[in-house]
């Protein structure tokens, strides 16, 4: 695990914006966010660039999706004051660091992630033979990079591209992490730490490099952290000088699973936009109603008065998601006996999602009259992951031997 702990606590996750978000994007994304903004320092951008890679032809979607998706962040309960919310395109920082990654990147790795043939198949009516598209898990590494983003949220389906992300980063930090005279500035940030903690953190290398002994790295790494006699940068390069490698630049991230969305569509499959089957985190509640009311059902209940099994019934994926054990047993009963009609098996879900949606609703019509506050957590959040991605570029160029600004 080639990475720093402390960037361990930094999270980084976006999305691209593709208009207003419903329910799917809530359960499945958004509420892992709310959570993670309390445990870590977090930050959540809007992959617009990324967009551009499925919608070069017509972007004009993308600002205004952009705005929207920000303001159904806020109005989920993503704060400004917990978490850092920016626009991927306003970081140049992005863009350079992936130039100079795509440097020392072999082409097939890029042609190995599993999503680039995937979505080419997915999306054969969009032209995808283009760099943009092919180098765009690369763009992610950056995205990542940048921060030294130790944790990245991401679905079972994203694990390879974390897993790219670290390969560059280890390539990187193998290729310009030894720096002339590595050992000798180790060697003296040794002795920095006093004789007590050079001598264990000396025994801990041998264990680790010799006999392959994790326990010994991991104590290690924290024995690092615990040092205050010692510079950032030679903490890092003890860092790299423990696992036997060179200076660790850019800390490998570790991928941090989200739980699958239980969110189902109204017609049973994955919510998606593409199934329209959704319902926006804005919906109306007479809209929701509607929805709820004329989704299908289980197809064995022509009548009132047949039984049926909730398990071939859409609805019944629903209540998992908003029933309590108690709704559930009376639901499986009634329709199983007949003894309660769709109509009534759909209220109980109608009502909870209606009470979920409402506050929702309610801040995102708040920040929809007031863009200038929008504009502002915007503009803020920008400026603090420039910020933080200018010293990742400066300790970038300056191991490239490119000239200083």
């Amino acid at each position: 695990m080639s990475s720093v702990p402390a960037q361990h606590q930094r999270v980084l996750s976006g999305m691209r914006p593709t208009g207003l978000l419903h329910l799917g994007h809530y359960h499945g994304v958004l509420k892992n966010w709310i959570t993670l903004q309390h445990e870590y320092e977090c930050f959540f951008f809007v992959a617009d660039w990324h967009a551009l890679t499925t919608h070069y032809e017509d972007p004009r979607i993308i600002a205004e999706s952009t705005q929207d998706m920000v303001i159904d962040w806020l109005a989920a309960g993503v704060s400004p004051g917990a978490a850092k919310v920016f626009i991927q395109s306003r970081v140049p920082e992005h863009a350079e660091l992936h130039l100079l990654l795509s440097m020392i990147t072999p082409l097939g790795w890029l042609e190995r992630v599993p999503t680039y043939k995937d979505q080419q198949e997915a999306l054969k009516e969009k032209d995808l033979a283009t760099y943009g598209f092919l180098g765009y898990p690369l763009l992610q590494s950056a995205d990542i990079l940048a921060y030294k983003a130790g944790q990245v949220p991401v679905g079972e389906d994203q694990v390879a591209h974390v897993e790219l992300t670290r390969e560059v980063a280890r390539r990187f930090n193998h290729i310009y992490g030894k720096e002339p005279g590595f050992e000798e500035k180790a060697e003296a940030a040794i002795r920095k730490m006093g004789k007590k903690n050079a001598k264990l953190y000396k025994d801990l290398r041998k264990r680790y490099q010799e006999k392959g002994d994790q326990k010994a790295l991991d104590v290690g790494q924290a024995l690092l952290e615990s040092q205050q006699n010692i510079s950032l940068g030679d903490r890092e390069r003890l860092f790299g000088y423990l696992e036997g490698s060179g200076k660790i630049i850019l800390p490998e991230p570790q991928a941090l699973l989200t739980p699958a969305s239980k969110m189902p569509g109204l017609d049973g499959q994955k919510m998606s936009k593409s199934y329209r089957n959704t319902i926006s985190l804005r919906e109306h509640p007479d809209e929701v109603e509607k929805k709820l009311r004329t989704m299908p059902t289980d197809t064995s209940r022509v009548r009132r008065t047949d039984p049926g099994d909730p398990a071939r019934c859409p609805v019944w994926q629903l209540h998992q998601v908003y029933s309590d054990d108690q709704i559930k047993d009376w639901v499986q009963e009634g329709c199983k006996t007949a003894g309660i009609g769709c109509v009534e098996c759909k209220q109980p879900v109608i009502d909870a999602m209606i009470a979920e949606i409402k506050p929702i609703r309610e801040r995102a019509k708040e920040y929809i009259d007031d863009p200038s506050a929008v504009k502002a957590i915007i503009d803020e959040g920008c400026e603090a992951a420039r910020d933080v991605a200018r010293v990742t570029l400066e300790e970038v160029r300056k191991v490239m031997s490119l000239s200083a600004r």
